[in-house]
């Protein structure tokens, strides 16, 4: 499985009253900020705080960044800054170094890549990160509360979410059964009774025959696992609509 999460910083004045922040959907964000501090500064900082929110989760991480000094910094110049005891080629010390070292080491043993993407081009993740970003430092600038987020909480939702499905089928499973013996009409599942489905793609589902063209519209109720649900949850928020509306897009 891979967490996918927007990452951002702000800084009113650069430097000046700043924010950072990730955003991977309305229930798992993070905020905070800086009264004095530049906007590298903040952008390196969601990264860090991302990495230390998804510490606990053994999953990939693909980190979503409007900045290309982020991403260069940690893809490209780090290793190299650190050998040459974290000083650039021309000797002179590395900018941001302590937020660098703390990255640096948040990353060891972690699956991640970056990808750039356009600031302010209604990608929907990077504009809910660049919103949070930019009221953490609006706060500061006013002196009021941060809104800092809740936090990484995915596996808890989906965890629940997979348990709620799994009672719910559960007290289906026995309702259907005692509706059968009290109408006297229980009877033993043959061969075509029990059709296994396997989902051996590495996506959350694989269909390739098109059947959008249906006259008659159907209700099926589908039991996720708790990887199954998170993964349709990110990828419904990537894409912009409901987890409902994607479900029925995969089917």
């Amino acid at each position: 499985m891979t967490i996918t999460a927007a990452a951002d910083g702000s800084a009113l004045g650069n430097p000046g009253p700043a924010g950072w922040a990730w955003y991977v959907d309305d229930s798992n964000w993070a905020a905070g900020g800086w009264k004095h501090a530049t906007n590298n500064q903040g952008e390196l900082k969601a990264v860090l705080e991302l990495f230390r929110a998804t510490a606990h989760i053994d999953d990939d991480l693909l980190v979503l960044c409007d900045s290309q000094y982020v991403i260069n910094c940690i893809t490209k110049w780090m290793r190299g800054w650190k050998a040459k005891g974290w000083r650039k080629a021309d000797g002179k010390p590395v900018l941001n170094v302590d937020l660098l070292k703390e990255i640096d080491a948040e990353i060891v043993g972690r699956r991640y890549r970056f990808e750039w993407v356009k600031g302010h081009a209604n990608h929907p993740l990077n504009e809910a990160a660049d919103t949070r970003a930019r009221g953490a430092s609006e706060s500061f600038q006013r002196g009021t509360p941060v809104r800092s987020g809740p936090g990484y909480t995915a596996s808890g939702i989906a965890a629940a979410s997979a348990a709620s499905a799994a009672s719910a089928a559960s007290a289906a499973s026995a309702a259907s059964a005692d509706s059968a013996d009290s109408a006297g009409s229980a009877r033993t599942p043959t061969s075509t009774d029990v059709r296994p489905v396997t989902f051996a793609h590495t996506e959350l589902f694989s269909f390739d025959d098109d059947t959008t063209n249906l006259s008659d519209a159907h209700s099926i109720t589908v039991t996720l696992s708790a990887d199954h649900f998170s993964r349709l949850t990110q990828r419904a928020r990537v894409r912009g609509v409901s987890v409902e509306d994607c479900l029925r897009d995969l089917i």
